[in-house]
């Protein structure tokens, strides 16, 4: 599933980010990725944990993302959706938690939805 992703985030601009009960990151191309699982954020000098289940806003590296491009995307075998920047930042989201940890869509609708237990559905590719 790398070989798909990869093809339809990398490249794309981090346009604007918010928080709430998930974090929503929307790229350039009208395309949006939707974390609702624990992450953690790997910067060139800290790594940082979130947790959009207890409420969160952008905060600490986050706000240096809104501008950079997505260099790769990838999902592990287990089912963590992993995307570096070309800040020299890695956000991975845990495979494991809501019914849907992370998503990825665009205003035609989803285009691939990551599925608790580490499950991945793609439609379109």
């Amino acid at each position: 599933m790398t070989a798909p992703i990869d093809s339809a985030l990398s490249g794309r601009r981090v346009e604007r980010l918010t928080g709430g009960r998930r974090l929503l990151i929307r790229l350039s191309g009208g395309v949006e990725v939707s974390v609702e699982n624990d992450f953690r954020l790997a910067g060139p000098a800290e790594v940082e944990h979130f947790y959009p289940g207890l409420g969160m806003q952008p905060s600490g590296g986050l706000p240096e993302l809104v501008g950079a491009r997505l260099a790769a995307a990838r999902v592990t075998p287990a089912g963590a959706l992993v995307l570096a920047f070309d800040t020299g930042h890695t956000l991975t989201v845990a495979p494991d938690g809501p019914a849907h940890p992370w998503a990825v869509a665009t205003a035609d609708g989803p285009l691939f939805t990551a599925q608790a237990g580490g499950y991945l559905t793609a439609q379109g590719h």
